[in-house]
């Protein structure tokens, strides 16, 4: 049997509960037309005769209809039934009552009085966070007032020049900033009369943290010199500032792939960063000497050379062509989320030929090697060869 037109009041909520979702940031804001009155869908006589107990349960549902909102009956003359009372539709006098109908009543007084104190103490900010229904309805309260003390903090001292450990904010930290940073960044940024999507640090005048870069010496020698240290990760800022006498430079993505390298004269491995190349372009130095990047053959490792080279344009690929990937064709695994970017400016005429071939499926769905799935000493022949020591086999250390 199709669905009755008639609404029962299960069906009546859960058809409210959707219009309160849509129109309660309207109704906070005084908006909306009100009493709201809603037709519960009386069924005709010829419905009536066919489903006559089925109509009988409905009546009596809203008979026993508790409120919020008043029920208005209708009185219908059917000449095979007589005179009927039908319920004709419900209706709310304020957002209150509709929301209270969804068991939304103390989440709508929430935000009315969170949305009253802001138009008080922040009147600019209120058309604004009235839109997130969230933070005004649904944030535990100790939430909202770490939010409400930490942007009053922000305005009052907007150059702070503070780590967030540093912030005199009770329950404000640093997992807490990050796990609230997008409403912390879009409020601040209203309060601050500007449009949003700006970098939290900037606006709040806090000092980041430093970004940190991890390189491995290979010469022995040079480590010597250093002390015996090998393994460094510093603030880029430090390694910006070294003097090192160096030949050649390898960044690769892959942590484990920069800790199996092995000793070459003259030369530094940097690794992990993935996708966060910029730093590199800090490090003046790295312009002067010949630079190698190794990451994942697939259209993201192509898509991180392409950034790299905007900031160093004189970077090479290694091993990332199509005869390594053919070469590995039983240890190709998938690559779930392709790049998708049609062209990627700065690769060479070989690896946009590449990219084109893997972003086109031309060896398979997804085509994927992974760095560290390449054969060794495979691997290692060619990084010697890139730096010009004879021999396939990494020295031990």
């Amino acid at each position: 049997m199709a669905k009755s037109k008639w609404l029962d009041p299960e069906a009546l909520i859960a058809r409210l509960r959707t219009r309160c979702q849509r129109q309660r940031s309207a109704w906070l804001q005084g908006e909306g037309e009100w009493p709201l009155r809603l037709p519960l869908g009386v069924p005709t006589e010829r419905e009536a005769q066919q489903h006559l107990e089925r109509v009988h349960q409905w009546v009596e549902a809203w008979n026993r209809w508790p409120g919020p909102g008043r029920i208005e009956w209708a009185e219908r003359r059917w000449s095979s039934l007589g005179r009927q009372q039908v319920p004709e539709r419900i209706t709310f006098d304020s957002p209150l009552e509709a929301m209270s109908a969804c068991g939304l009543e103390a989440a709508w007084r929430t935000a009315e009085e969170r949305l009253a104190r802001i138009r008080q103490h922040w009147p600019t900010l209120a058309s604004h966070a009235v839109r997130n229904w969230t933070v005004l309805a649904e944030w535990p309260e100790n939430d909202f007032e770490r939010l409400w003390r930490l942007l009053d903090w922000l305005l009052a001292h907007p150059d702070s020049g503070l780590l967030i450990r540093q912030l005199p904010v009770p329950g404000v930290d640093g997992k807490w900033l990050e796990g609230h940073r997008r409403v912390v960044t879009d409020w601040l940024a209203r309060l601050q009369g500007r449009e949003g999507g700006e970098d939290l640090y900037a606006l709040a005048g806090l000092r980041r943290l430093p970004v940190r870069l991890r390189m491995r010496i290979l010469d022995a020698d040079l480590r010597r010199k250093l002390g015996g240290l090998g393994d460094i990760e510093a603030p880029v800022e430090d390694i910006a500032a070294l003097d090192l006498p160096l030949s050649c430079v390898f960044i690769v993505e892959n942590l484990q792939t920069g800790l199996a390298f092995g000793d070459l004269p003259g030369t530094i491995v940097f690794m992990k960063q993935g996708y966060a190349v910029e730093p590199f372009a800090e490090i003046t130095w790295l312009r002067k000497l010949p630079v190698y990047y190794w990451g994942d053959l697939d259209t993201n490792g192509l898509a991180i050379l392409s950034r790299l080279r905007t900031r160093l344009p004189g970077v090479r690929s290694l091993l990332m062509d199509e005869k390594t990937l053919l070469d590995h064709r039983p240890l190709w695994g998938h690559e779930p989320r392709p790049a998708q970017a049609k062209i990627l400016p700065g690769l060479t005429e070989e690896e946009s030929e590449l990219y084109r071939g893997l972003r086109e499926n031309r060896w398979g769905p997804g085509v994927r090697l992974e760095q560290e799935r390449i054969d060794w000493d495979y691997a290692w022949q060619r990084i010697r060869q890139a730096v010009g020591v004879a021999g396939s086999r990494p020295h031990d250390q």
